[in-house]
């Protein structure tokens, strides 16, 4: 959650279910000065899933206070008092906070000292209004329901502790957390879905199946896959090289730091510092005149090229950082050889590594990390050739949300803000217009699913974020696709055209499986572990029944006719019962396993378990390898 302050803009634009909440906050305001006269409100505002109020309060909250709060929320929605605004003048309002009369139920003796502070803040030619419920009467730009009455279901959920305004130098506060829906069935199966996600949280299946590790002494927000969840990386960057393979892309490879001029020539400094490891300074001493040992005849021209034209021998320093994104490098790449119309639209892919520095209040096990392996491509072209090259983009998203089973998705195209042009976006206004206006006609043109979400851009251009649903309906940032119209220009990235005239190309940025680790950490949750065959980090275990030297001959051989072919595949030759080692298999949620008893062994067969299904009965040894075989082939569901 940004706690940037919202415009009357983009508060214009709440959704209903948004308005719901944010009156519900309102009322969870008014329970809690019911009951503690001397609290102190911040900001309360409607957030993914729910609502929040941060308050200044003696009394430390607790899920113990939950049940009389929310009792006197139900007082204050079966008043069913009307959310009135009221319009009042910068004064009037100053005047109401130094009376304590904001976020409160009368005048008290200490101010409104947060809502005097928000006041401050509030642009000169911005309205200023108040809502009323009852006694409450708030600082609030709105919008709200008609009515308390209007609100629903509603329920408490959690409290944390928070600085106001995110900024641990000011007073830390308490975050009171709730979620309000229209109906309680609607609040009910929301929570029967949050059950089941905690059921699928990825950190805690990750554990379980042994597919990544954090560790403290390699540092927060490092993952490490383990050889199991390796293989789920592997199978992703398997599919997207064949994928883009296919779609002409080719592929290159950068390292993982630079010198700060690179990014000072992006432009990702100063406006991405913040989201950047600190920089190492390096020294580093220039060689000298004398040729060096095992100099070789024909590299003298070479170290020359290299070489400053004098302060040999002298000591310079440098500062490098961090790889935060590949654009920069791949930009490079696109200028390191003549480029002519003939060779656009050249698209150049690499599964890069990069390091971002996250806050460490907002790592979340893979789906917020330092360090994040990005299925990243740029793709130059013409004007021309944009919307085709945009529309294949998008194209290949839906292929592969359907291959994943991904049936609900939405793009979340976002625009600048012309008022911070040159402090958040780049200064260029008529690029800006230019680019978001070629992008909503293709999005437009496509019949996408698609919101319009104003000042989220990126700081070179318009971007696109896919937002997917997993199959119980959580909801999930996976991906990127970004147009930049400024990188080119700052790296004077050029073309001959037709008419022998040198021009500069678009560029688009794309991520169609975001980074491996929060794709993996998607994955996990969306399949609760339990992969298809061609993803699974243990295709086959084979089990059997007895340990006669024979039949595990027999067992050895199936293994290794698998791997043979590349099937990942095991053998449990453990002295167990066969239902200890299925128990194994199944914790394991192993997708298959070849049970093979004396029985099969002489009729040259194996039995198919499948996780989750159960036995499906014997089958020709040939016949269920050849079926393996073709079901990781087609990558089926």
């Amino acid at each position: 959650m940004s706690d940037e302050r919202k415009t009357p803009e983009q508060r214009a634009q709440m959704t209903d279910i948004e308005r719901l909440r944010h009156s519900t906050a309102h009322v969870l305001a008014t329970a809690i000065l019911k009951l503690w006269p001397d609290a102190q409100f911040a900001a309360g505002p409607p957030v993914e899933n729910g609502f929040y109020y941060d308050v200044d309060l003696s009394h430390r909250i607790s899920p113990e206070d939950f049940e009389k709060i929310e009792a006197e929320m139900k007082k204050e929605i079966k008043a069913n008092h009307p959310f009135e605004r009221m319009d009042v003048s910068r004064d009037e309002a100053l005047d109401l906070g130094k009376k304590g009369r904001l976020a409160a139920l009368a005048d008290r003796s200490e101010p409104s000292k947060f809502k005097l502070d928000i006041i401050e803040n509030i642009p000169p030619d911005e309205s200023i209004s108040l809502y009323r419920n009852g006694e409450f009467i708030d600082l609030c730009a709105g919008p709200h329901v008609m009515r308390t009455g209007n609100i629903g279901a509603f329920k408490l959920t959690s409290v944390a502790s928070a600085y106001y305004k995110g900024d641990e130098r000011n007073p830390q506060l308490q975050r009171v957390y709730g979620t309000a829906f229209k109906t309680k069935k609607e609040l009910d199966d929301y929570f029967a879905m949050l059950d089941e996600a905690k059921k699928r949280d990825h950190r805690k299946l990750g554990k379980e199946l042994e597919l990544f590790v954090f560790d403290d002494d390699v540092g927060p927000g490092l993952p490490m896959f383990l050889p199991r969840g390796a293989v789920i990386a592997e199978e992703l960057e398997k599919l997207a090289k064949e994928t883009e393979f296919a779609a002409g892309y080719q592929r290159v490879r950068t390292p993982h730091i630079a010198r700060e001029i690179l990014y000072k020539k992006s432009g990702h400094l100063p406006y991405y510092a913040e989201s950047m490891f600190p920089p190492m300074e390096l020294e580093d001493k220039l060689p000298s005149l004398s040729r060096p040992t095992g100099f070789q005849p024909g590299e003298e021209e070479a170290e020359q090229d290299a070489r400053p034209p004098s302060h040999a021998g002298s000591v310079t320093s440098d500062r490098y950082y961090l790889k935060a994104m590949n654009c920069p490098h791949h930009h490079k790449l696109f200028a390191a050889v003549p480029r002519s119309y003939r060779d656009l639209p050249l698209r150049l892919a690499e599964y890069g590594t990069c390091y971002r520095y996250e806050k460490s209040g907002e790592l979340f096990g893979l789906m917020r990390v330092r360090s994040l392996q990005m299925n990243d491509a740029h793709l130059y072209m013409t004007q021309e050739q944009f919307e085709d090259e945009f529309n294949a983009v998008n194209e290949m998203y839906l292929n592969y949300f359907k291959l994943f089973g991904i049936d609900k998705y939405l793009m979340r195209f976002s625009t600048h803000d012309p008022a911070k042009l040159g402090q958040k976006f780049v200064d260029e206004p008529e690029l800006w217009k230019k680019t978001e206006e070629m992008t909503r006609n293709v999005l437009k043109n496509s019949g996408i699913n698609y919101v319009e979400v104003p000042n989220e851009a990126a700081f070179y251009g318009p971007k696109i974020d896919v937002q997917a649903w997993s199959v119980i309906g959580r909801e999930f940032s996976i991906a990127t696709n970004q147009v930049d119209f400024a990188q080119p220009r700052f790296f004077d990235l050029r073309y001959k055209d037709k008419d022998n005239t040198e021009k500069i190309p678009i560029c688009i940025h794309r991520a169609p499986l975001g980074t491996h680790e929060r794709f993996v950490g998607f994955l996990i949750e969306h399949y609760a572990g339990n992969f298809p065959l061609w993803l699974s980090p243990e295709q086959v275990r084979i089990l059997t029944i007895g340990d006669d030297p024979k039949l595990i001959d027999y067992a050895r051989s199936v293994l290794n006719e698998l791997r043979a072919h590349q099937v990942r595949a095991e053998i449990d030759e453990t002295s167990d019962k066969i239902n200890g080692k299925i128990q194994r298999a199944e914790q394991m949620k192993v997708h298959t396993m070849f049970v093979i008893g004396k029985r099969d062994m002489e009729a040259n067969a194996v039995s198919v378990r499948i996780h989750g299904k159960g036995n499906l009965g014997a089958e020709p040894r040939a016949e269920a390898i050849a079926e393996i075989l073709l079901s990781i082939k087609e990558r089926r569901a």
